[in-house]
């Protein structure tokens, strides 16, 4: 985190980057609170609402004021082409702007970024964070993808590149390979033999297993197959939420639950795998236990190793920035627009790829045919924290059909990883 800290202290923008497992959302956050811890004000922003409560922040869209508009030609169009004094004061104010999950803003959200920037005089420095060999950014149709390092606006933040190279997620260096080799999208015979030693039987007991899908659906009715055969009562407990402003609207919540992975409602029973869904000083995101007890406030989750947790609700807010008097001086300020109070499992007997992210899964086994987005495999594969423990179903074809990135965020990724 040093070096990342010490270029930003000198006001230089900050790609920060490497691939899955390097350790970058974990250097983000000791970044913010090393700079909340000093009073700095930070702004932590996504282009998802998934990405963005990850990191405990808001959306591009809702900080800067762009409404639904994809360029700055849609800006003039609906009417958000001037800043209003609120936004424009509540950029200026910011000391670092964080963007993680980088490669899914495109060229022309870049650009409406770097001109919201420069209406407000932003004068602090820029944090973009992730890895264009993983999620790309969201196109209508059939449109071809542009990345944000292809807009002008990239080359102006002349961005000091900073890349992690050690994967914490597993030590098995012969996986290490493959995944940088899937990463990239190489596969010649050792990769194709590689791969085909994790294609095995099914066991007959699937319930200590984690299926990774490609779309909800099978991901939802596989979890719900294999909790009906556990011979329990089924138990549910719901979100607490806690308005905080009278003006927040239901379908704000809603969003937020869905963005954040949060189900209104869990569904489980005494003797169910969970995955936990949060770092914590006993557990960890992606961690499995198997739920023993609960009662009215706590749910007890026994890991692997035998020790039980005694599960409490976790507190996720939705935080707005708001103009307060602090000693006689208006300042903007970070406060809660409401609270959620959830407890931070999920089914373990699937997850999809997506809401996968950040995790490391020991017991594995990754359905090969859902995959239908460059780099999805990769993201997929580089969950497995135990290779030995790793099953992939085999796809129907071959393998290269399975993996794939695009061209040109492989070419620039290469270019970042010799500079």
């Amino acid at each position: 985190m040093s070096v990342t800290l010490e270029a930003l202290q000198k006001k230089r923008n900050v790609f920060l980057t490497g691939g899955a497992g390097v350790g970058k959302t974990t250097i983000t956050r000791e970044l913010i609170k090393a700079y909340e811890q000093n009073s700095k004000k930070v702004a932590k922003l996504a282009s998802t609402g998934m990405a963005a409560t990850l990191i405990g922040g808001q959306t591009l869209h809702s900080f800067l004021d762009l409404g639904i508009a994809a360029n700055i030609e849609e800006l003039q169009a609906n009417a958000k082409f001037e800043i209003k004094k609120k936004i424009k004061k509540l950029i200026h104010s910011m000391d670092l702007i964080v963007i993680d999950e980088i490669s899914m803003v495109s060229d022309t959200l870049f650009e409406m970024i770097a001109f919201r920037l420069q209406q407000a005089d932003f004068q602090g420095t820029l944090l973009v964070v992730g890895d264009f060999l993983q999620l790309p950014p969201v196109v209508r149709g059939s449109q071809e993808v542009y990345f944000a390092f292809e807009s002008q606006a990239w080359r102006d933040f002349s961005f000091e590149t900073i890349l992690l190279t050690h994967i914490y997620r597993t030590d098995d260096l012969r996986f290490i390979e493959l995944l940088h080799s899937i990463r990239f999208g190489y596969i010649d015979e050792d990769v194709h033999n590689h791969l085909n030693e994790y294609i095995k039987p099914l066991p007959s007991d699937l319930s200590q297993f984690t299926f990774l899908f490609g779309k909800n659906n099978s991901a939802n009715r596989h979890n719900q197959e294999q909790l009906e055969h556990i011979d329990a009562e089924v138990f549910t407990k719901e979100v607490q939420i806690i308005k905080h402003t009278k003006t927040t609207k239901e379908y704000e919540i809603e969003r937020f639950l869905d963005d954040a992975r949060i189900d209104k409602e869990l569904h489980l029973k005494i003797g169910a795998p969970v995955l936990f869904t949060k770092n914590s000083w006993n557990y960890f995101n992606g961690e499995r236990g198997i739920v023993v007890n609960y009662d009215a406030t706590y749910i007890y989750v026994q890991k692997s190793d035998g020790k039980v947790v005694k599960l409490e609700t976790v507190a996720q807010h939705k935080n707005i920035w708001k103009e307060k008097s602090v000693n006689g001086k208006k300042e903007m300020q970070e406060e809660a627009q409401f609270s959620i109070y959830h407890y931070p499992i999920k089914l373990a007997f699937a997850i999809t790829i997506h809401k996968s992210q950040g995790m490391s899964i020991e017991d594995l086994i990754i359905e090969t045919n859902e995959i239908f987005a460059p780099s999805q495999f990769y993201v997929a594969l580089s969950r497995s924290s135990n290779p030995k423990r790793l099953t992939l179903i085999a796809p129907r074809g071959q393998w290269y059909e399975r993996i794939y990135v695009n061209a040109k965020a492989m070419e620039f990724v290469k270019s970042c990883e010799v500079c």
